[in-house]
């Protein structure tokens, strides 16, 4: 299957599951999934207001700032200091509250079911080109953090990416980004279920 791009005016906006914001999804599984049955979702949230999070019992967590001057979470009693562009992973289970002391932030947040998916975040600079293998039995999804970025679809073709788009590859295929900036290289690996 080849990469489809994903863009970021075109994410749905949803409420969160707690009531006290939205957010815009960038993908989830399987299609047509809401809060409470998903396999796995990706998103991006504007944090406005400090406050608690909402739980999600049986589901691991990775939040990374994206905008914003800095956001302090404290995760069952024990605050952590989030910098931009730095994957933080908990409990979706755990007691969780924000504060905001430097005032709104934005946020990618990867939820996984943990009987059915697994997920990893890593953040890469991009110098001239980057080539990012997706491999079978998961779902890679390369977000636009910053800069000026293409996905290279033929030899001579290219689509323009603006921040925060998303190219998405299902299964086996090569992604090759042109261009200079940084990218999240966001990886769901599936669980087999029986």
């Amino acid at each position: 299957m080849s990469a489809t791009v994903l863009r970021f005016l075109d994410y749905p906006r949803t409420p969160w599951k707690n009531g006290s914001g939205s957010t815009r999804q960038v993908a989830a599984a399987p299609p047509g999934s809401g809060l409470a049955d998903f396999d796995w979702r990706v998103s991006i949230a504007d944090v406005g207001a400090e406050g608690p999070f909402s739980v999600f019992p049986g589901v691991d967590r990775v939040i990374m700032l994206i905008d914003g001057p800095g956001m302090l979470i404290a995760v069952d009693g024990t605050e952590h200091r989030l910098a931009p562009f730095a994957p933080f992973a908990f409990s979706g289970h755990s007691t969780v509250s924000c504060r905001l002391p430097g005032g709104p932030t934005r946020d990618v947040n990867v939820m996984t079911r943990r009987d059915r998916a697994t997920a990893s975040v890593k953040v890469a600079d991009v110098f001239t080109h980057r080539d990012i293998a997706a491999h079978c039995g998961e779902t890679l999804l390369v977000l636009l953090l910053s800069g000026q970025l293409a996905l290279s679809v033929s030899e001579s073709g290219e689509r323009a990416l603006d921040r925060l788009d998303a190219v998405r590859q299902q299964g086996p295929g090569d992604i090759r980004i042109l261009g200079h900036g940084t990218v999240a290289e966001i990886r769901i690996g599936h669980r087999l279920t029986h």
